[in-house]
């Protein structure tokens, strides 16, 4: 590829994301689902900035699932990794040996014969170790039950990727495929050497006690003197080759370079440069993969897809029906509770990136004939392309019905109704209100939603209602009627407007507290007549800004009286704003005038505590002089 080609193919891939993930992000439909429809659109099939040539770019591009699983493994301490043992071997090993046997009979159903029906099977088991981690850390379901049970399956795929590449040869409808192929895919460093099976477990296994010992004793030296010369470019480049490095090592003795990198993260879990080395990845990382979900969109051959539309489509939707049933089945076994076990069986219902690897590595060890290839070939990608769907039908149809079905319960029995003040939500911001009102000889009846939350405030020992506040007869059991202060501290902005509402309504007699999750929030609150709106971050920025004000040298007394100029004038302009609330114009006005008149007093305050040379507050200056 010429240097002008290059540059005109980094432009066009690049083009294609900048202007594709923003706006699928801002539809909702997350970036990898953005980098899939860039693919297809600069595809040969659409508008042709792409061709043959994306098959090379895609397994360059496949690097970045090699460095997001040497990202993974550096958040995974080995402790952590060692009590994930029985969902990676048992139900990881269970979900490939089912998989496997499920699709196999399913082509012997079609009159294959059993080698291809073998081959299909244990292809089809493979899930996308891309799409599904890089989705579910968007999401922030990586460290949910499910999304762990899904982490599990997609590192034993990866393990397993191994022994169905020295498999192949063997299923062969002509007779065993040729030494030459099976080496060079199986045990590519032997082929050099001439080392018998016995010799190459030995190096093999050399190789990963070598990454092990060399992460855990020589890389913390190795990296303190990069870091001495005080080079970022350095350190870039010695992550950069630590993880080239193992990969082209693993793939040396026949390994998978994923596997080998992953092991590498995990021994330099608790290296004290592990936030370097993951911030000097990560956008390496994003780069390839994105890359290679774009290559993926381009691959997918749409004239096959015109050709036999019903079969490809009915292909896809029974890969994903057939996978689906069997990642939930075992699910159930495994004891996933049911939002999780939905969760783990969207996000693995598809076919995996390593399925392109092992039907053109089969094909050409005449195991598949090209015309049962090339449609698995797209069934595969096209399933990669609907997973981001899949995993938007889970969080907006199917997890709303079947989590509430599963929580929703009856609410507690409140014999502790007779208090002055109940707080609704007893979570962050709630229990600092209740602590301060116990400690102060006042107790109030608590209520909460969230039934793991309760289990957890229970073993604590305190004494937490279940309820949904919104029901108007719970708040009758809560007292509402002899209360005299309600503290609306849930986090749930919709729900609290709806509570206020409420109030408002049956119980005029309540002063109402209430949690403001943003500015727009408070305004709408304010609106309603509630007596006291407190901005969630609001008091601990402040503090903060106090703090910084003191370490810049100003003097106790004036960064807390600067402090309290501020909030008392920020709280003010809270309430104007909110009556200008709808008027763009006004509010933008207002909002100038008012940063101009903030400044202004401040200004005014600090020449006034100048000239009085007040030292209130500050003993640390008492104690100099």
């Amino acid at each position: 590829m010429s240097n002008e080609s290059l540059f005109y193919q980094a432009f066009i891939y690049l083009v294609a994301a900048v202007l594709s993930v923003p706006i699928a992000k801002r539809l909702g439909l997350g970036s990898v689902l953005g980098y899939l429809l860039a693919g297809v659109i600069i595809g040969p099939f659409v508008l042709g900035f792409v061709g043959n040539e994306g098959e090379d770019v895609m397994h360059f591009a496949e690097f970045g699932v090699v460095m997001m699983l040497f990202l993974i493994g550096l958040e995974l301490q080995p402790e952590l990794l060692w009590r994930l043992r029985v969902p990676i071997v048992g139900l990881g090993g269970l979900q490939v040996l089912v998989t496997t046997i499920v699709f196999a009979g399913i082509s012997l159903l079609f009159g294959l014969p059993w080698q291809i029906a073998l081959a299909i099977g244990m292809t089809l088991a493979l899930s996308s170790t891309a799409i599904v981690l890089q989705t579910l850390n968007e999401k922030g379901l990586a460290k949910t039950d499910g999304g762990q049970s899904s982490f599990s399956v997609l590192l034993f795929q990866d393990i397993a990727v191994i022994p169905m590449l020295a498999l192949m040869p063997l299923l062969a409808l002509e007779g065993a495929a040729t030494a030459q192929n099976e080496v060079i895919f199986v045990a590519e460093a032997a082929e050099g050497t001439g080392l018998p099976a016995w010799q190459q477990a030995l190096l093999v296994i050399g190789t990963v006690v070598g990454i092990i010992l060399g992460g855990r004793f020589l890389m913390r030296p190795i990296f303190r003197f990069i870091a001495d010369t005080r080079l970022r470019e350095m350190f870039t480049a010695m992550a950069l080759l630590l993880v080239i490095g193992i990969a082209l090592a693993m793939q040396q003795v026949g390994l998978s370079p994923a596997l080998g990198t992953f092991v590498a993260g995990v021994v330099l879990a608790d290296n004290e440069y592990r936030h370097e080395l993951e911030s000097d990845i990560e956008p390496f990382k994003g780069l390839l993969l994105g890359l290679f979900f774009i290559s993926v969109g381009a691959s997918i051959d749409f004239n096959l897809l015109l050709r036999q539309p019903l079969l490809i489509l009915g292909m896809v939707l029974g890969l994903a029906i057939a996978k689906f049933a069997v990642l939930f089945a075992l699910g159930r076994i495994f004891r996933l509770e049911i939002s999780q076990n939905l969760l783990f069986a969207f996000a693995l219902a598809q076919g995996g990136e390593f399925a392109f690897v092992l039907f053109s590595f089969a094909t050409q060890n005449r195991v598949l004939p090209p015309d049962v290839s090339e449609p698995l070939v797209a069934v595969v990608a096209l399933s990669m392309v609907i997973t981001p769907l899949l995993m938007i039908i889970n969080e907006k149809l199917v997890q709303p019905r079947f989590v509430t079905a599963e929580v929703e319960r009856e609410a507690d029995e409140i014999d502790d109704n007779e208090n002055p003040v109940i707080i609704l939500g007893f979570g962050r911001f709630g229990q600092i209100v209740g602590r301060l009102l116990i400690a102060n000889g006042c107790r109030p009846t608590l209520l909460e939603h969230d039934p793991s939350q309760i289990d957890l405030l229970r073993r604590f020992g305190w004494k937490v209602f279940y309820g949904d506040a919104s029901r108007i007869d719970l708040l009758h059991a809560a007292g509402a009627e002899q209360a005299r202060l309600l503290v609306v501290a849930i986090d749930d902005p919709e729900k609290a407007l709806e509570i206020v509402d409420l109030t408002h309504k049956h119980f005029p007699h309540l002063k109402i507290l209430a949690r403001a999750i943003d500015r727009r929030h408070a305004y709408e609150l304010i609106r309603r007549g509630v007596e006291v709106v407190e901005r969630e971050t609001f008091s601990s920025a402040l503090d903060m800004g106090v703090e910084a004000l003191k370490l810049l040298g100003v003097r106790s007394y004036k960064a807390h009286r600067a402090a309290r100029t501020f909030k008392f004038h920020d709280v003010e302009a809270l309430r104007d704003m909110a009556a200008a609330e709808g008027d763009e114009t006004m509010v933008l006005a207002r909002s100038r005038q008012l940063a101009k008149d903030l400044g202004q007093l401040l200004q005014s305050d600090d020449r006034e505590l100048t000239q009085e040379v007040d030292r209130a507050w500050d003993i640390s200056a008492l104690r100099k002089d």
